[in-house]
């Protein structure tokens, strides 16, 4: 099983860093630290890592503005928001702005690392391109096109997606893609339905037919009607 080796750890409270750094490390990960917002996007951009770990509360850039502008840029990498806020709105916006899974303060290291192979885990069913209608999704890149346009999507977004497109045009329950996307390890449906209210935007919004639609109270399907 493919399991995340290299950690991009942003995080500007040194006793933290210091403290998951030390158990990553003994647990056979590299880690790369930077500890203000700025630093860390600049390192986010530059390097390859398997998950960034991103704290909210950040000097110089704070996290969300961080996620966004990563996003923007085109980074599909797995990010694990950490912060001392725990309203549902927070997690919310941290959805929103493409965090894949978030994990409040204070929290086990035992139960960081399992966020962290969650976000991670590829798992992807064996097959080549998918395509419903003009949709074309590549699993093995993690691209999207519709109608030649470029899609960038989040891991969270492409786990969904991908479920959505193999089983289409069959309703996916809502608990099935949650699980797709976060295991046993969290997720819930507001965080499902935020992930796709984004992926909506990306692969709906800028065209006339509607390939994404709810099932109320059951779950969603993907298909050209």
């Amino acid at each position: 099983m493919n399991l995340p080796r290299s950690v991009l750890l942003i995080e500007d409270q040194h006793d933290i860093a210091a403290n998951i750094w030390d158990f990553l490390e003994r647990r056979g990960y590299r880690i790369d630290h930077a500890a203000d917002g700025e630093t860390g996007l600049a390192a986010a951009l530059r390097g390859r890592f398997d998950v960034i770990v991103l704290d909210l509360g950040l000097p110089r850039l704070d996290g969300l503005e961080l996620c966004r502008r990563l996003r923007e840029s085109g980074s599909a990498t797995p990010i694990l928001m950490l912060t001392a806020r725990d309203t549902l709105d927070d997690k919310l916006r941290g959805f929103a702005e493409g965090a894949d899974d978030y994990l409040v303060k204070p929290f086990a290291m035992k139960e960081l690392e399992a966020r962290i192979r969650a976000v991670f885990r590829r798992g992807r069913p064996p097959g080549g391109s998918l395509v419903v209608a003009d949709l074309h999704y590549d699993p093995a890149t993690l691209r999207a096109t519709r109608r030649g346009v470029g899609v960038a999507l989040t891991r969270a977004q492409s786990v969904i997606l991908e479920l959505l497109m193999r089983r289409s045009p069959q309703v996916i329950p809502h608990a099935e893609l949650i699980n797709a996307v976060w295991g046993e390890e969290g997720g819930d449906q507001a965080a499902l339905h935020t992930h796709v209210y984004e992926l909506r935007k990306l692969v709906d919004k800028p065209f006339a037919q509607t390939l994404i639609h709810s099932v109320h109270g059951v779950g969603y399907r993907l298909e050209a009607r």
